[in-house]
């Protein structure tokens, strides 16, 4: 089998979707599947729908595009705020998309009107992340000129945290959202459908209040694909962690020294060396690098430890010498996964791609 790849179990993705899908519509809340972690995979993004995801959101227009042209039927945001120069692209491909910019939204209204139909928008507001979003000040003015745009259709209003500056989701923020939505209704006389609360980072307020207020939909990717919450990477009750595994091979197994031979001086990536004597040891090299995935996103197995990495190498170490052209086995976060399924020196193997149902161990594995 091709190495390095990503071993991705679709039926642990179905069944964390499909276990978040109910106990979020427990609470009113639906879920829109995040496939931009998996490039707008046309198979995943299936098994996403099979386990009765709301619609899909992405935040590449060309992965939307993907999906589009591999026949995927739902509904497809583009959560990502458009580019000027894509606005015929996102009205082609996205049946909504998220906006902070009134220049924006003229662009994709005139691409609208161009192509005969109509455009969803959602108002993102900034809520003290930092990343993108209208400062709740401003939200009025805004809504009222998008509301005499042609061919654009208000959906609703959303926010994002954690992102960028790690702002927890809790109930004081999500409350100003759901008044501020109340309030702009009340302003315009005007019903906001799509209230999108956040992202896998707004599960532990779920978890944790009696009523989501307003929100009604969240954007779901790191918890349904990884099995964990994004605030301190914790295992989600219920979820399977190793959906997704990354495998690569081994090339090099050899006993050297542990402390490098003449003078330092920065290495590829800028860093100065760590190295500790601790005379000869067993070191070995998979052939994946920094070029395809994070290292420090990765978790070695048992009696395997990840030492140092450059653009094509990562290198372990370990109590016994391993076979050349065995495979090492790791699980990734978010990070690594991004790159190694961004990568084109990654292959996507999918197995379990018929059993979406079966008993879910006692831990989360």
């Amino acid at each position: 089998m091709n190495a390095p790849r990503l071993d991705i179990d679709l039926g642990k993705i179905h069944h964390n979707a499909q276990h978040l899908v109910e106990l979020l519509g427990k609470k009113g809340i639906a879920v829109t599947g995040v496939t931009k972690v998996c490039m707008g995979s046309p198979v995943i993004a299936n098994t996403l729908l099979h386990a009765g995801v709301g619609g899909l959101g992405d935040s590449r227009v060309e992965n939307l595009r993907l999906m589009k042209q591999q026949g995927v039927s739902a509904s497809k945001i583009l959560i990502r705020s458009p580019m000027i120069s894509q606005a015929d692209k996102v009205v082609r491909y996205a049946d909504v998309s998220f906006n902070t910019e009134l220049e924006v939204v003229s662009a994709l209204s005139e691409s609208a009107r161009n192509a005969g139909r109509q455009h969803g928008v959602v108002l993102m507001v900034e809520l003290g992340d930092l990343r993108e979003g209208i400062l709740p000040v401003d939200v009025e003015s805004i809504m009222a000129s998008v509301l005499q745009m042609p061919n654009i259709r208000l959906a609703g209003i959303g926010t994002n945290l954690a992102c960028r500056s790690g702002v927890i989701p809790d109930a004081k923020n999500m409350a100003e959202l759901s008044l501020l939505t109340s309030n702009l209704e009340a302003t315009f006389g005007y019903k906001l459908d799509f209230i999108s609360g956040g992202n896998s980072a707004n599960l532990d307020w779920v978890y944790n209040t009696g009523a989501p207020g307003r929100v009604n939909d969240l954007r779901l990717g790191e918890a349904i694909f990884l099995g964990r919450e994004p605030l301190h990477r914790q295992a989600l009750p219920g979820l399977y962690t190793t959906a997704i595994t990354l495998v690569a091979e081994v090339i090099e197994s050899k006993i050297k020294p542990s402390m490098p031979i003449g003078k330092l001086a920065q290495s590829a990536f800028g860093a100065k060396s760590a190295h500790v004597d601790k005379g000869p040891v067993i070191q070995s090299i998979v052939a994946i690098g920094c070029q395809d995935i994070d290292p420090a996103g990765l978790r070695a197995p048992q009696g395997i430890r990840i030492l140092d990495a450059s653009s094509d190498h990562l290198i372990l170490g370990s109590d016994r010498r391993l076979k050349i052209g065995s495979e090492i086995s790791f699980q990734v976060d978010y990070s690594a996964l991004l790159r190694a399924m961004t990568s084109p020196f990654v292959c996507n193997v999918f197995v379990n791609k018929q059993s979406h149902r079966f008993q879910l161990p006692p831990v989360a594995a």
